[in-house]
């Protein structure tokens, strides 16, 4: 019973390769991405400019679709959008690999309600870089979204259950699809969803190994935000853990935030309302 119980609250002790039930396709999914992207780069080291160009489009709007969708307006409730903006960044979140949004939201209220503590799903103070970084997306137990995003588990977002995957086998085929060949398959797929991976992967890693700090260990990173392309704004994760009511993440006026620029702009237009600022401090 007790061996058991240590198991259940220590997964990071668990072999890496052995995924829990239940996710033995998102190893799968990650193991063939990163096969697929270190060929890719032995036969395409040098792209063309128009498919490096088009990879980084997407990287944009995928990250648009993260940070300003996932995080700021469903999970943290900051901001507010027409139906149809929201829909179009989910597809976008999607098409980079985040997965459905009630999952995302789930685990990432589920982070913030436990920082740092044996229950944070995602902290390296339990299971170390590693696991903070890669390993707890296929070795922790699915989100309980009932429990943590019970809003975004039903209504239009049902659909997403239904076309994660095929918007997934489409983010990986979209270089032949375009007409790219073999150069497009493997940088606009492959390539494309590792780097959009571990763009988002170092906001629960590198950004929460503050050794100094005896709880929250969220710190801010500069030199990360510009490998973010439009999620450069996640870099600043203390920020983000002490005003997690903020739509807006770079606080100071030579903190880059690409997400809140984007979302100023959408309210500017009346295409966004109800955005929440940071409290004065």
């Amino acid at each position: 019973m007790n061996q058991a119980a240590t198991a259940v609250a220590r997964p990071w002790d668990r072999p890496f390769w052995k995924p829990v039930r239940r996710k033995e396709g998102v190893f799968a999914f990650l193991l063939i991405i990163h096969v697929l992207a270190i060929l890719g780069i032995i036969l395409f080291p040098l792209p063309s400019l128009k498919v490096l160009g088009l990879a980084a489009l997407f990287i944009a709007f995928g990250g648009l679709g993260t940070t300003v969708c996932y995080h700021r307006m469903l999970a943290h409730k900051t901001l507010k959008t027409n139906r149809f903006i929201e829909q179009v960044l989910i597809f976008w979140a999607v098409f980079n690999a985040s997965g459905h949004p009630a999952s995302w939201v789930a685990y990432h209220r589920q982070h913030h309600s436990t920082t740092d503590k044996p229950e944070d799903i995602s902290s390296p103070k339990q299971g170390g870089f590693w696991w903070a970084h890669l390993r707890w997306l296929y070795q922790t137990p699915p989100a309980d979204r009932k429990r943590w995003a019970p809003e975004v588990d039903k209504g239009i977002y049902k659909i997403w259950g239904y076309l994660e995957t095929p918007v997934i086998i489409l983010s990986i085929f979209i270089g032949p699809i375009l007409g790219f060949g073999w150069m497009g398959f493997f940088w606009l797929g492959a390539i494309r969803l590792v780097y959009t991976l571990h763009m988002q992967c170092f906001v629960n890693s590198l950004t929460h190994l503050d050794e100094v700090a005896e709880g929250d260990s969220s710190k801010n990173v500069w030199w990360l935000g510009p490998f973010q392309l439009t999620a450069w704004g996640e870099n600043w994760h203390k920020n983000h853990h002490t005003h997690a009511g903020s739509a807006r993440l770079g606080l100071r006026w030579w903190q880059p935030d690409i997400g809140w620029y984007f979302i100023w702009t959408l309210e500017a237009m009346g295409l966004a309302h109800s955005v929440k600022r940071p409290r004065a401090s």
